[in-house]
Parts: C-alpha cells; sequence; structure tokens
C-alpha cells in the first residue's frame, strides 16, 4: 500500500472513531434517583393516627445523567409508588398523602423505566429507582384502642377525671388525650378532691347534672371539667 492509500485508511478510521465518540456524547445515561425530602414524618404521639388523614408532602425526584453530567428535575417522569398504601398514596406527580388508616414507616419509590436521550437513542435500557421514607408517628395512649379520640381540659379547681373502659386518668390542671373503637359506650367520671367539692362539664354529648358524662363515642370529642 502506497502512502497516499495508507493516509487515506487514516483519515477514515480517525473520522469514524470521531463520529463514534461524538454519537456516545449524545446518550445521555441516567445513574441514579434522589427523592427529596428522604426522610418525612407526619403526626405525633398524643394525636390518633385518623387525625393525621389527609396531610400532604410534595416529593421531587432528582435524577443524576452522565454524558454529559447533570442532574435535572425528573418529578414528572418517574413512576411513584408507596410500599403500604394503607399508610400513605402517592399521586403520578408525587403528591405524598397520610391516609390515617395506619402508623409505622414504609417506603416510597421513584422509578424511570426508560433511559433514552433526547435524541431517542437507548442508552442502557436500565431502571433506576429512589427511595424515601415515610412515617406516621403511632398514637401511644392508653386507650382501648385506634379510633375517635377523647380530649379532658380542665377550667379550674382540683380533682381527677377516669373512664370506663379504662384508658383516660386526668389530674387538673394537665389535659390529657385518649382514643377508643367508633361507638364506644363511655363514662367519664370527675371525682373533686379538697378543696373543691362539686364538677360541671362543657362539652359533653349529652346532658348531665352529675359529676359523670356517659355518651356513645362516635367521633372525636373534647370535655372541659371545672371543679368548684
Amino acid at each position: 500500500m502506497n502512502r497516499k492509500s495508507l493516509g487515506v485508511v487514516i483519515l477514515v478510521v480517525t473520522a469514524a472513531a470521531l463520529l463514534d465518540l461524538s454519537s456516545c456524547t449524545h446518550s445521555q445515561q441516567l445513574v441514579s434517583i434522589e427523592v427529596q425530602p428522604a426522610v418525612e414524618t407526619i403526626g405525633a404521639s398524643n394525636i390518633p393516627v385518623e387525625d393525621d388523614a389527609g396531610q400532604q408532602v410534595q416529593l421531587r425526584a432528582l435524577g443524576t445523567y452522565i454524558h454529559p453530567p447533570v442532574t435535572k428535575d425528573i418529578t414528572n417522569e418517574v413512576t411513584w409508588a408507596s410500599n403500604d398504601t394503607q399508610m400513605f398514596t402517592v399521586t403520578s406527580g408525587g403528591l405524598l398523602t397520610a391516609t390515617g388508616v395506619d402508623c409505622g414507616g414504609t417506603l416510597v419509590s421513584a422509578t424511570l423505566t426508560t433511559n433514552s436521550s433526547a435524541g431517542g437513542i437507548s442508552s442502557s435500557g436500565a431502571i433506576v429507582t429512589g427511595y424515601m421514607t415515610a412515617n406516621v408517628t403511632c398514637f401511644t395512649g392508653s386507650g382501648t384502642g385506634s379510633g375517635p379520640a377523647v380530649s379532658v381540659t380542665f377550667g379550674g379547681g382540683s380533682g381527677t377525671v377516669t373512664s370506663s373502659p379504662g384508658g383516660l386518668n386526668c389530674t387538673a390542671p394537665t389535659p390529657c388525650i385518649d382514643a377508643f373503637p367508633a361507638g364506644t359506650d363511655l363514662t367519664l367520671t370527675a371525682t373533686p378532691t379538697a378543696p373543691s367539692t362539686s364538677a360541671t362539664w362543657e362539652g359533653c354529648p349529652v346532658a348531665t347534672t352529675t359529676n359523670v358524662c356517659s355518651f356513645t363515642l362516635e367521633t372525636n370529642t373534647t370535655v372541659t371539667v371545672t371543679f368548684q
């Protein structure tokens, strides 16, 4: 092969290599997904889980790419999923919502099932997933179960309030709260202590002229006891 022919071959090979390299730079590849926030906790130990229903958090998915390296918001491109839909649901746009049914922790995932460049060139075909942890704080009252909550506050004086079935045991002036299954026939008893000698109720679902407030619990209820 003469020098002229050899030079042509070298030019062709070099051009092909450059063309191949150029095409690689256009094949953008997703390598990881970061979900923000990474951890989210709602609720409180003194609030029944039912009261957390409807609380929402907007999640974001950030994708990290190579060829060229860049990080961009892909919240509306990923597929969102909750591992426990009794605790949280999540929309296609990453809106996380507490159901008010269950408490604890679960994983929420953001997955991109296609991995193509803007030019439509498939890079690796990989499925990339990012995760975050969503928590609902469990109610830690001593009542007979989850359900509507009964809150007891005090308007003055000294004494205690107890419940039947058991669970509430409040001493003025410190308020307390507990939860019971819906439909529970609940009796609250106010017992004055010296120097108080009597008690009046405010917020009892039924009229009462004694130290006792008895009713069927259906919804969250707040009562105020004033000792005289």
